[in-house]
């Protein structure tokens, strides 16, 4: 079975396959952004410039999508940040894992004598697995979440202070409960989405990986949709983030 390399450092625990993948996550994006604008050029651009630039495109498009450019200009680099942060994370999971596997005890995450021999005596092997979508991780997809929902709140209480309180008692006050469970339910479903979908898919990947499921076929099959899922899944969570935005800046243009 696969452990999660886990130490806990003052009563905190932390994921230490986790904390790698979203520095290689974010390596992997400062490079790529790196390398498009190192040399750009006008009359020759080269593939990863258009690339870049095909995505900040789109990301505009989505900003104008949901609110007045003039507005959500200034939050382009955020969206432009969250589509490929976490589409590359969800990616880095899928071609390939890595796992060690436990021969002695660690204390140090938490794998002691007695259990490896528990594991030997029922026909299991315990193993360490570091390589996986960081987004795969509740944590993770949760943190993200919680950026993004506290920093709307903060832009509608600091932007357009009136209609952010005004729009918990809409259309009566006793609509109230029911506008603060709207507002939770936005964090939740946020970050679970995300995280749902991405795990499910590795867990897949190892079933069939693990139950030899007609080869190399469906292995492949199965990673085109993940990728489609992951595309997917990084376009509705900048989307959402922008909608969410757009409710709390926009509104008073809407009357």
């Amino acid at each position: 079975m696969h452990e999660l390399p886990i130490v806990e450092l003052g009563g905190i625990r932390f994921d230490l396959s986790s904390i790698i993948m979203i520095v290689i996550t974010c390596l992997v994006v400062f490079i790529l952004a790196r390398l498009g604008t190192r040399q750009l050029s006008m009359a020759n651009p080269g593939k990863l410039q258009n690339f870049l630039e095909w995505v900040v495109d789109f990301v505009t498009g989505l900003i104008t999508s949901t609110m007045d450019l003039k507005k959500g200009k200034s939050f382009l680099m955020l969206g432009i940040t969250l589509i490929m942060f976490i589409f590359v994370g969800n990616m880095l999971g899928l071609p390939f894992g890595i796992v060690f596997e436990v021969t002695s005890p660690q204390p140090l995450f938490g794998i002691t004598a007695e259990e490896l021999h528990h594991a030997h005596d029922t026909g299991k092997h315990i193993a360490f697995a570091f390589w996986k979508s960081p987004t795969a991780d509740v944590a993770v997809t949760m943190a993200l979440a919680v950026m993004v929902i506290v920093m709307v709140h903060f832009l509608g209480l600091t932007r357009n202070t009136h209609h952010y309180l005004k729009h918990y008692v809409e259309p009566h006050w006793a609509m109230f409960p029911l506008n603060v469970i709207k507002e939770v339910s936005k964090l939740l479903t946020l970050g679970l989405r995300l995280f749902g979908n991405i795990y499910a898919g590795e867990v897949l990947i190892g079933v069939i990986l693990m139950a030899g499921i007609g080869g190399v076929i469906p292995m492949i099959i199965w990673q085109g949709f993940s990728v489609f899922v992951g595309a997917i899944q990084a376009f509705v969570f900048t989307i959402l983030t922008m909608v969410y935005i757009s409710q709390v800046i926009d509104h008073a243009e809407e009357h």
